[in-house]
């Protein structure tokens, strides 16, 4: 993937990096809900698996963003033009799961299948460390919830937005969904969080 160096001389989030960076904890997570009924009854009518799905208007979503492609390597900042995507896909006859790769490329419907046969043809659980230039997505399909955190693996400088949803629910006739987000805050504030979010919404109430 290609990316470009930042100047932190002259960037205007470089105080703001350094501030956040030298945290405890310098990622943080927002869980909040998204109104998936229309969206649902489109994917469905193409017959494109749900889980796929969602990770690709996210993940399409999040691209658009600026703030979500900010990565940290080697010690320095660097924004990438494109982001892909990485997954965690059950085994159902050991309940374990693997960590898949797969390129955003194409329509939904191209991605899923890829990232489909993808997955069903990867034989190890874990390939090697996660790259830098994907968001990583990790759903919660068996139950809803209203908080989740995740493992923080301990490095400051891990930057890798993570996406994650529990199951959805029928609320006063409309379908809705929890939706996790995680990211780090020397690259991502809360408006970007809510730009995502609108972003979001605004694609799934669209989709055709």
């Amino acid at each position: 993937m290609s990316y470009k160096e930042i100047d932190m001389n002259n960037w205007k989030r470089a105080v703001h990096c350094q501030v956040f960076r030298d945290g405890v904890e310098p990622s943080y997570c927002v869980t909040f809900e998204l109104d998936i009924t229309s969206f649902l009854q489109r994917i469905r009518e193409k017959e494109i698996p749900f889980t796929f799905g969602l990770m690709y208007a996210a993940a399409e979503c999040a691209n658009e963003i600026e703030e979500f492609r900010y990565r940290f390597m080697d010690g320095k900042v660097v924004l990438y033009d494109k982001i892909d995507t990485a997954f965690t896909y059950l085994d159902e006859e050991t309940e374990l799961f693997k960590v898949v790769n797969a390129k955003l490329e194409g329509s939904m419907a191209q991605y899923a299948t890829a990232a489909l046969k993808k997955a069903e043809a990867q034989e190890a659980y874990f390939t090697g460390p996660l790259g830098n230039d994907i968001f990583q997505f990790s759903p919660l399909p068996w139950i809803s919830y209203t908080h989740i955190s995740h493992t923080i693996s301990g490095k400051k400088d891990n930057a890798t937005p993570l996406f994650d949803w529990g199951k959805y629910f029928e609320r006063r006739g409309r379908v809705l969904l929890p939706f996790f987000v995680q990211v780090h805050h020397s690259f991502v504030d809360g408006i970007h969080v809510g730009k995502l979010a609108e972003s979001l919404q605004c694609y799934l109430d669209d989709f055709e």
